[in-house]
């Protein structure tokens, strides 16, 4: 007897489902960082730290190839799933149900990444500038943090949708966001996303909303200037050339910030 074709629909976000969120969003490496401490820190890097590790798509690649790494995230669902993959790779648990506004590792670490705007998650100024004095007292001196952001343009037209979409096997994954509300006096975007979920047998769709702290170049460079501990010293866009450093201005729409810990 043919089973039925199951449609769902859900209000809760893709980071609940880490299975279809690392597929979608899994297609970067740990190449993406490996340049930046090859040319920016001042040590050896062997112990690494991911705040908003999510499902650990990212930082399970460093523990692969030896690296020592810890990650921390407010996503139960995402937490379990990057510590499953660990011990079936025979690998210690390396996530950890935690606040990154408030880091607490058990010893220092030569790097950090937070790559893909998780940042601007956090809600205000004071969360920000806890969040990067926190890191600064649990990254090495000499280390560094790369930091991955989209900043709000002063000039020129802002992006207002993104979409995404992988296929593993016959299972896909389609995620799209969009600005549904600006409050610029707040520094906040309210953003829709919606991810469609495809096997033979059933279609699930994910409804969503997600606020969004937002930051121009100069306001971030504030921020920055709060906490001595961190330097900039790099910039780059989303492609991660280190040949290619960029310079960031008015129209910049997107950034990865070098912060060398002092």
């Amino acid at each position: 007897m043919t089973q039925p074709f199951v449609t769902t629909t859900i209000r809760g976000t893709l980071y609940d489902y880490p299975k279809y969120y690392d597929l979608v969003f899994g297609v970067g490496s740990s190449a993406e960082c490996d340049g930046c401490f090859d040319r920016h820190a001042d040590r050896r890097v062997r112990r690494l730290f991911e705040p908003a590790c999510g499902s650990g798509r990212l930082f399970v690649k460093f523990a692969d190839r030896g690296f020592q790494v810890f990650g921390y995230d407010l996503n139960r669902a995402s937490v379990d799933y990057c510590n499953d993959r660990f011990k079936r790779r025979g690998l210690p648990r390396s996530a950890i149900f935690g606040d990154i506004v408030e880091v607490s590792l058990p010893s220092k670490v030569d790097a950090a990444f937070n790559m893909i705007s998780s940042f601007q998650l956090l809600p205000t100024e004071r969360a920000a500038e806890n969040h990067l004095r926190s890191m600064a007292a649990n990254v090495a001196k000499g280390g560094v943090y790369i930091l991955g952001l989209h900043l709000k343009p002063s000039r020129g037209a802002p992006i207002h949708s993104e979409r995404w979409a992988a296929t593993r096997g016959r299972l896909s994954v389609v995620s799209r966001i969009w600005t549904k509300q600006t409050h610029s006096r707040q520094r906040e975007v309210l953003c829709g996303m919606i991810s469609d979920i495809r096997t033979p047998r059933a279609f699930v769709r994910i409804i969503a909303e997600l606020r969004f702290r937002t930051y121009s170049a100069s306001q971030i460079q504030r921020l920055f200037d709060k906490v001595d501990e961190f330097q900039p010293v790099a910039t780059y866009d989303f492609t991660y050339d280190l040949m290619n450093p960029i310079s960031v201005g008015p129209e910049t729409p997107d950034v990865v910030y070098v912060l060398h810990r002092r």
